[in-house]
């Protein structure tokens, strides 16, 4: 299991993507993360963009990690505790703290570009 502690500033993001450059097994299952964000920047699930600014609540987070990438759901709270999720992007940036618990998967997957979706998509070896 990696367990890792993001600082306030670090992208989500992209420190999920050097986690899975530098993890000791082919492929890993993001369990959870527990922190705050002061911007969040997901995919809407019709492929719109959204930056949402102020302090943010992380509520869940799922996804899986491996040498060929990340691919990763949230959902977030804002002060009313109005929830906003979608697929993570470069942006989510770090408020106090991101606690990050990966296990690794017992089947190794890669991501493959898919013609009919536009995406690195799941591919189980």
């Amino acid at each position: 299991m990696i367990v890792s502690r993001l600082l306030p500033g670090d992208d989500l993001k992209t420190s999920l993507e050097n986690m899975s450059e530098s993890i000791e097994f082919n492929s890993g299952v993001i369990v959870t993360v527990v922190g705050s964000l002061t911007k969040t920047h997901l995919r809407m699930s019709n492929g719109t963009k959204k930056l949402f600014e102020g302090f943010f609540e992380i509520v869940s987070v799922e996804g899986t990690i491996s040498a060929d990438g990340v691919h990763v759901h949230m959902a977030v709270s804002d002060e009313n505790g109005t929830v906003y999720g979608g697929h993570l992007l470069k942006g989510c940036i770090i408020h106090t703290t991101a606690e990050v618990c990966i296990i690794e998967a017992e089947t190794e997957f890669k991501r493959v570009f898919d013609q009919n979706t536009g995406y690195k998509e799941l591919h189980i070896q």
